[in-house]
């Protein structure tokens, strides 16, 4: 592995600036408005992976946006590492609060990153993370150390809910044969505290329409006559917690696989900040259900959140309407052995049940993912765990991830293969928020520790 980290270490300048070519690409999935801008973010990661030395680079096409595959077979006697990145980015917005434009890659110090940040979206979620497995493959193949086979998945549309992904996995299972499937789209406790994920929340995502009158009213005229959609949305909304912040759907907590006291101290003994935590923030308390800590909230427990809620007149000035619509968008974190299905259905059961008399609710689910939980005795684990203590200088711990990567129960349902999740952002690098950023360290090191897992992996 000496001649891949030299040739690592003579590249770095290279590997940022092309980097950089990908985060100026406003590869945005959800929105078809920047369709053209996804393709061309494919073409660039296909150039990149065949300019790496994979064969067979291919840009699939799909109902949505592309899917690319790439490989590289030295030998069928050995191991396949299948690696999944994505290429796509959650919207910029809001706009207006990024200090630096999205789409203009930009390196600035940080408190947390004193040696340097890159600033943009999609900078650690997830091209940042996608490019260094990228990167790490050129080095094996150009310093003849590549040690076992790989192969590549790289798609378009994870933040838009993977729709295509499972269908190009049923239809390529013996292209996508593998051993395992190396992912980094999670994070790392803190860049001196390494650690490797080992499980998972699901997702069930939903939109919510509440409809009153036949149009928009006068409040004067009609207020305290009509319900008012957006008050009784909100009433809805505040009404699915209690006062201990447990969800109020009938059976939500049903499946909960719920940890034995063991676990919860092996769990919580992972080390956790309370008041960085806050700071980081800019908050002065910590929120959640009662019983249970902020590790195990944001990573055991099941979840219920308003992503957004919009109806009305929101421009400037005012406009004094009563409006016809009010919307909302809700997300569901879900552990073991919850399912979106079970899930999706619950809600939408429960919202319809509790509306009162004067409107009429919609409830349109989106897209959603399983809970998994990933062994730490596998081979491939502990290839991870070896890679990241020989960079690391110290042994990572197994943490639960409190974010959903649907595909991963996907690849085990329809591809029967496990994954390893070795991320490594920072939850602090604001994904999916204004500002995001990507540590030069954390980009760095992913690269260096990449190789030492596939020598591992191989032995």
């Amino acid at each position: 592995m000496k001649a891949a980290q030299d040739f690592i270490n003579e590249n770095k300048d290279r590997f940022l600036n092309e980097l950089f070519e990908l985060l100026r690409i406003p590869s945005i999935s959800a929105d078809m408005a920047y369709k053209e801008e996804v393709a061309k973010c494919a073409d660039l990661v296909a150039k990149h992976l065949r300019d790496a030395g994979a064969d067979n680079v291919e840009i699939c096409v799909t109902e949505g946006h592309p899917i690319i595959y790439g490989e590289k077979l030295i030998d069928p006697s050995k191991p396949t590492v299948l690696v999944y990145g994505h290429y796509d980015v959650q919207p910029a917005d809001p706009i207006e609060l990024w200090h630096t434009p999205p789409f203009e890659p930009t390196i600035k110090k940080t408190e947390i990153h004193p040696e340097g940040a890159i600033f943009a979206r999609g900078s650690c979620d997830d091209k940042g993370q996608m490019f260094m497995h990228v990167k790490a493959f050129e080095a094996m193949w150009k310093t003849n150390s590549l040690p076992c086979n790989v192969k590549f998945m790289i798609e378009g549309e994870e933040e838009a809910g993977s729709t295509n992904l499972g269908p190009f996995c049923m239809a390529n299972k013996e292209r996508l044969k593998a051993d395992v499937v190396l992912i980094s789209d999670t994070s790392i406790i803190a860049n001196d505290v390494p650690s490797i994920d080992c499980g998972l929340r699901g997702l069930s995502y939903v939109e919510v329409e509440v409809t009153g009158s036949n149009r928009d009213l006068h409040s004067g005229v009609y207020g305290g006559g009509v319900a008012n959609p957006i008050n009784v949305l909100a009433k809805m909304i505040a009404s699915l917690h209690d006062e201990n912040n447990h969800v109020t759907i009938p059976g939500f907590y049903d499946s909960v696989q719920e940890l034995t006291e063991a676990e919860r101290t092996a769990l919580n003994a992972a080390p956790f900040d309370e008041e960085a935590y806050k700071k980081d923030l800019d908050i002065d308390a910590l929120y959640g259900e009662k019983g249970y800590s902020t590790i195990e909230r944001t990573g055991v427990r099941p979840t219920l959140d308003c992503n957004g809620i919009w109806g009305g007149y929101i421009g400037e000035g005012s406009k004094t309407v009563l409006p016809s619509k009010a919307f909302a968008k809700i997300s569901m974190r879900l552990v073991p052995h919850q399912t979106t299905d079970q899930i999706t259905e619950m809600f939408s059961n429960h919202f319809k049940s509790i509306a009162p008399a004067g409107v009429r609710v919609e409830v349109r689910p989106h897209h959603g993912g399983e809970p998994v939980v990933t062994p730490t005795d596998s081979k491939a684990y502990i290839a991870a765990s070896d890679a990241m203590e020989k960079t690391y200088g110290k042994k990572p711990i197994p943490t639960r991830g409190g974010g959903s990567i649907p595909i991963v129960a996907m690849f085990e349902s329809e591809l029967n293969l496990k994954s390893v999740l070795m991320g490594f952002g920072l939850d602090t690098d604001a994904l999916h928020s204004p500002n995001e950023h990507y540590g030069l360290v954390n980009y760095y090191k992913g690269i260096e520790t990449i190789p030492y897992f596939f020598d591992n992996f191989s032995k």
